[in-house]
């Protein structure tokens, strides 16, 4: 047997030679060895500013495309349109950024990261401040040092540089006092002055507050709620799940805890300039509580209105046209307020009615633009002059067929399902249209009923948004601005002096001093200066010597 293989059955490390150098194969790490391998990794600041970036890049497709949790069916839209490609941002949570596992992971990691960061950091902070300086230098010579001659005893000067030193009242002191530490060499004495751990101080409180930056988005996210819903004029809206448009909340939220309030548009107020810009929206509402007690109440463009639990913020507004439709037996098939999307500066709107309850026949879908003061254009086509409802028209398109309602698939409210539709043609074999205005009754074609305009009220489209988290996560921004302005603006410094009797006489001692900080730190000699000003009992040369005082 070898002497390699006697070696390796003693479990001993294997040594090579390969060309004259000596190569030894180390220990195995074991799980133990791999595991703190790994957690060094993860607490490692580079792997945190990794992750952060990753965190936002991450973050991006959530803005970008459409997601579940917000709009089921624009998501399904987009999956519809681009097939192959759609099905696979679908099953790698890229249409549900924020609920799918690898955001989750990235995001766990990178607060495990930052608190394994900021615990060993605390704890160093902490024994450094409690720890006395460091000795000054035997000699200063290296540090470009500076020379006094202070007419006083040597004991005067010690006291002199001591309260030179020491912390100044209030705020300021944590910026500019220094730990003191005293040292007799023989005659001499020889003084350190330390200043500076307020900086450390101020990147901890920037990590801890980073760290409750996310703690308090996680909440808001767990315990958050938020809807849209659209309130027609004279219609009453309620604080319930089924009265919201689109509504999403967090996984802890209780929707049995929604405050029961209701709401109800009593009028909108408008204004717009002479070139038709608006100048001014303005929603009055009547307020009920959930202890029944009524008030009145406006809701303005970033004025939103403070309820039980949450704010109310006005997204937009339109008109929402009152229609009464009867089916080709007279009964009637429809009857309510249809809201229309405003699509340009003068409120050229479009909406769609949905007729699926008729009698006989097929169901009746129309597709509608709104002209709030119609004028007639130079082609002979038809626009939108003013903003404001001065003669408004409604110019139909009349479809038949399968709405698609029945099949259990959400529907957009403003669009028409043209897969079983098909348009209405008129004697000429064209699509046929109807133009109406307020108060009219127009036939619909091919003896399908009759559609009357029975009003124009106005809509408004409301977002009641409920964040129990948002003062921590003020409280938590102002900290971290705190921490990195304390962090940019602290330095830390170190002040020597060597304090010797004079030759011959007890009345003189000869200062000398130097003072070590960064490159950057400009104030540093000046804070020198006025050190060495106040053991010599001369005004500092910048004339500050109020620092010196007694």
């Amino acid at each position: 047997m070898s002497d390699i293989e006697g070696l390796e059955e003693i479990g001993a490390p294997r040594r090579f030679s390969v060309d004259n150098y000596a190569i030894a194969d180390g220990p195995r790490l074991g799980w133990r060895g791999w595991l703190r391998w790994g957690w060094r990794q993860v607490t490692s600041m580079r792997l945190a500013l990794v992750l952060l970036l990753l965190l936002g890049l991450a973050a991006i497709p959530g803005s970008v495309l459409p997601q579940w949790p917000q709009d089921a069916a624009a998501t399904r839209q987009f999956i519809q349109d681009n097939g192959a490609w759609g099905e696979i941002a679908d099953a790698i949570g890229l249409l549900d950024v924020f609920g799918s596992a690898w955001f989750t992971a990235i995001y766990l990691l990178l607060f495990a990261s930052l608190v394994g960061c900021i615990v060993p950091r605390s704890v160093a902070h902490f024994r450094a401040m409690r720890a006395e300086p460091a000795a000054a230098p035997s000699s200063l010579k290296r540090y470009e040092p500076v020379e006094e001659t202070a007419q006083v005893p040597l004991e005067e000067a010690v006291r002199r540089a001591r309260h030179a030193l020491r912390p100044r009242q209030g705020w300021a002191g944590l910026l500019d006092g220094h730990r003191v530490r005293v040292d007799e060499r023989g005659t001499a004495v020889a003084i350190a002055g330390e200043k500076g751990h307020v900086r450390e101080f101020g990147n901890l409180l920037f990590h801890l507050s980073l760290v409750a930056v996310l703690l308090a988005v996680a909440a808001g996210s767990l315990l958050t709620y938020r809807g849209q819903a659209v309130i027609t004029e004279g219609s009453t809206f309620t604080n319930a799940v089924v009265d919201y448009d689109t509504y999403e909340a967090g996984r802890f939220f209780d929707p049995g805890s929604l405050e029961p309030f209701t709401l109800r548009l009593d009028a909108l107020d408008s204004e717009f300039y002479g070139d038709g810009r608006p100048s001014h929206f303005r929603a009055n509402v009547t307020l009920t509580e959930p202890d029944g007690q009524s008030r009145p109440a406006a809701i303005e463009v970033n004025r939103p209105l403070q309820v039980a639990g949450g704010k109310i913020y006005l997204l937009g507004n339109g008109f929402a046209p009152r229609f009464t439709i009867t089916d080709a037996d007279g009964e009637v098939a429809f009857s309510g307020a249809v809201p229309f999307l405003p699509q340009d500066s003068v409120y050229t709107s479009t909406g769609v009615v949905k007729v699926p309850d008729v009698t006989s026949g097929p169901q009746i879908g129309l597709a509608g633009t709104l002209l709030p003061t119609v004028v007639e254009t130079a082609d002979g086509g038809l626009a939108s002059a003013w903003p404001q409802p001065l003669d408004p028209v409604i110019v139909f398109f009349v479809y038949t067929g399968d709405l698609g309602l029945d099949d259990g698939v959400p529907q957009n409210v403003y669009r028409l399902d043209m897969t079983e539709l098909a348009p209405v043609l008129d004697e000429a074999g064209e699509p046929a249209t109807l133009a109406i205005r307020p108060g009219e009754t127009v036939d619909l074609p091919q003896g399908l009923g009759t559609i009357t305009w029975e009003s124009l009220p106005r809509f408004i489209a409301v977002d009641l948004r409920a964040d129990p988290s948002l003062p921590w996560l003020l409280a938590a921004s102002a900290g971290a601005f705190v921490g990195i302005a304390i962090s940019l603006f602290g330095s830390r410094r170190r002040i020597w002096l060597h304090l010797t009797p004079g030759p011959g006489t007890s009345a003189v001692t000869l200062v000398s001093g130097a003072v070590l900080a960064p490159a950057h730190d400009s104030a540093a000699s000046r804070e020198l200066d006025r050190v060495m000003a106040a053991v010599a009992g001369r005004a500092p040369a910048d004339g500050d010597d109020k620092a010196s005082e007694d």
